[in-house]
């Protein structure tokens, strides 16, 4: 399992448009067709975080679905909700947070 976390800004009256878009496109097969295997939301005042579970590498699932058309769709859908968090982003992989630390327990 491979994990990526994105970051951006989302004004919090919005969150409710946006999940839904993400219901609708989380209906068909494109999450399947790029290896997402869960997806959470999370809002925290005007912060936007989104974390995806993918069945491998987040940089090959984001190669797949910048060839879809309903990928870009949904992105574009988003767009007036979804605010680039860093100026100077260009690619979702400049939205996508550095995990520093990570823990498992290995009790079952």
């Amino acid at each position: 399992m491979h994990q990526t976390m994105i970051i951006a800004k989302m004004a919090p009256a919005d969150a409710d448009k946006v999940a839904d878009i993400f219901g609708r496109s989380d209906a068909t097969s494109m999450p399947h067709e790029i290896g997402v295997r869960s997806r959470s939301l999370y809002q925290f005042h005007e912060l936007y975080v989104h974390l995806i579970d993918f069945d491998r590498p987040a940089s090959e699932a984001m190669r797949i679905a910048q060839s879809l058309p309903s990928f870009r769709a949904v992105s574009d859908e988003l767009r007036p909700f979804i605010e680039a968090y860093d100026p100077n982003w260009r690619s979702p992989q400049d939205a996508m947070a550095r995990r520093f630390y990570h823990w498992t327990s290995s009790a079952e």
